[in-house]
């Protein structure tokens, strides 16, 4: 009976052990991805920035100015998008709104990013913008990969349509999250004007007729979860301006935009909880479930080889029972 055990046992050991690097290197890649649905909602502020008032076209501070990001996914362009790339993708409509202090529309730039569910990876498919613009988007954009590596990774910038490396620059704790903090340059950059301007009458082809041209730069930062991949909180030092041309008068240039862009105190917190959330289920088929697997096998095979050595132990009386003798016939 002992024996009996012991085999059953050992059997369920090896399941066990052999479930543990399975479900790491094998469920892991395969289960674990973004859901085509999702819906997420920023706000960004920047306090006393500097805007550009076109009705003046003199640039000027004023309290704040308000980014409101939505991020939702488009699951029927996903599934058609999947038919041809063979793979699962997500299709995500995003929207940048920019207001200032009084509640006026400054611009919207929409956009759409498609990438692989699992990897993050761009994939290149009809649709692919930014503010109307077809793009070939390289590198990761909103969100890094899960289980987020202490190196660069590149990062495409929407405003100047390039991809530029986001550098990672050390371990930080955030609201009691162990993040990475990576930090991206973009230097003084030609772009182009956004399509939907704050003043009827003006437009980007007017700007563009006049010789008047728009450059960008920025000092971009994120705090990111490795496990999950997600950015826990961000901030953008950023400048705008108009060069050149005749609607400048004697001006060489113009401040469009000049300001510290920074997460709203609500939506920091909404974003923590949330990934705290989404971590424990990326943990649980990394660490948790692996190495409870290993740990389990590893306690059946000594249970299995202790009663196995137990069924074979000198001082068992059955072990060591002489047997009967056999009648010997004269």
């Amino acid at each position: 009976m002992r024996r009996k055990a012991s085999l059953i046992l050992l059997a369920f050991a090896v399941f066990f052990t052999a479930m543990s690097p399975l479900m790491r290197w094998y469920a892991f890649p395969r289960l674990a991805k973004i859901p085509p649905s999702q819906y997420q909602e920023a706000v960004l502020e920047a306090k006393n920035p500097t805007l550009l008032d076109y009705g003046t076209m003199r640039a000027k501070k004023i309290d704040k100015v308000t980014i409101v990001q939505t991020l939702k996914g488009n699951v029927e362009a996903s599934e058609r998008i999947e038919k041809s790339a063979d793979r699962d993708v997500v299709v995500w409509d995003a929207l940048s709104y920019i207001q200032d202090g009084d509640g006026k529309m400054v611009s919207k730039v929409p956009e759409r990013y498609i990438f692989d569910a699992h990897s993050q990876e761009p994939v290149h498919a009809t649709g692919e913008m930014v503010d109307g613009d077809p793009v070939k988007r390289e590198g990761i954009e909103f969100k890094w990969p899960f289980l987020t590596e202490k190196r660069d990774y590149e990062y495409f910038d929407a405003q100047a349509r390039i991809t530029r490396p986001i550098h990672y620059k050390g371990t930080q704790t955030f609201r009691g999250v162990e993040v990475y903090y990576f930090e991206q340059t973009i230097p003084w950059t030609k772009v182009p004007f956004p399509k939907t301007m704050p003043v009827k009458g003006i437009t980007p082809e007017s700007l563009a007729e006049s010789g008047t041209t728009r450059w960008y730069t920025t000092v971009r930062k994120f705090w990111v979860d490795p496990t999950t991949g997600a950015p826990v909180y961000g901030e953008e030092i950023q400048k705008n301006e108009l060069r050149g041309g005749t609607l400048l008068g004697d001006r060489d240039k113009v401040t469009v935009f000049a300001g510290h862009v920074k997460m709203r105190e609500d939506y920091i917190k909404d974003t923590v909880d949330l990934v705290k959330s989404q971590r424990v289920l990326v943990l649980l088929m990394t660490s948790y479930l692996p190495w409870g697997f290993l740990g389990l096998g590893l306690f059946l095979l000594a249970l299995s080889l202790w009663l196995e050595a137990r069924s074979r132990r000198p001082g068992d009386p059955r072990a060591t029972a002489a047997p009967e003798p056999e009648p010997v016939n004269a």
